[in-house]
């Protein structure tokens, strides 16, 4: 049972599962094992026991993503982020991203058709840091919904280009409606870097 899924070509730098077993095993050895025939881009880092309730989804207290924005064409990462050549606000989209912890229901950023219970989400950071050419978008949050990330990049870029302020960012969010939320930016660009438990941490 892996602890949540994400869009087809996000990449995660943290990601765990839970099995059960009822024998002992050299977990070591399991770990060499896995790591000869699993993809080249697939690696198992560690095992390690945990209680007999633990579960990976619905356990997790905190996890964080990181969005990567290159403002000057680079071959070698293409894949590994989003190449946007327009010059962006990044202090207006600070300001922006900050009105999210003020909120908890992020309807506006879900997909439209998702069979979530609530849109509610705790938010506990979000912003943006400039390092040279590559810009980063960090949100930790208790859940996020599907496209929730790209979602908030998305329309956090259009109060960057001065297209929306962010008293019209705010707005968005009170809307609840997805339509008047901006563009989902590509997937290449996202990062699961972090997911936080009691019990492993």
């Amino acid at each position: 049972m892996g602890a949540g899924r994400t869009d087809t070509g996000v990449h995660a730098k943290e990601m765990y599962a839970h099995f059960d077993f009822d024998t002992p095993f050299d977990i070591p050895n399991l770990v060499h094992k896995l790591n000869s025939f699993l993809p080249k881009d697939i690696v198992i880092y560690a095992i390690f026991p945990v209680h007999d309730e633990a579960h990976t989804r619905f356990d997790a207290k905190k996890r964080t993503y990181e969005y990567h924005i290159n403002t000057h064409k680079d071959p070698f990462s293409q894949e590994l982020s989003w190449y946007f050549h327009h010059k962006l606000d990044v202090d207006l989209m600070n300001t922006a991203a900050r009105l999210l912890l003020d909120h908890t229901n992020f309807q506006s950023f879900s997909k439209v058709n998702t069979d979530v219970n609530t849109f509610n989400c705790k938010i506990m950071e979000a912003h943006w840091v400039q390092n040279n050419d590559r810009l980063i978008f960090t949100i930790s949050a208790d859940r996020f919904l599907r496209n929730m990330v790209r979602a908030i990049v998305g329309t956090l870029v259009n109060v960057g280009l001065h297209k929306i302020s962010p008293k019209e960012f705010n707005a968005i969010i009170e809307s609840k409606d997805r339509n008047k939320a901006g563009f989902s930016v590509p997937a290449h660009g996202l990062y699961l870097t972090e997911i936080v438990y009691d019990f492993c941490r």
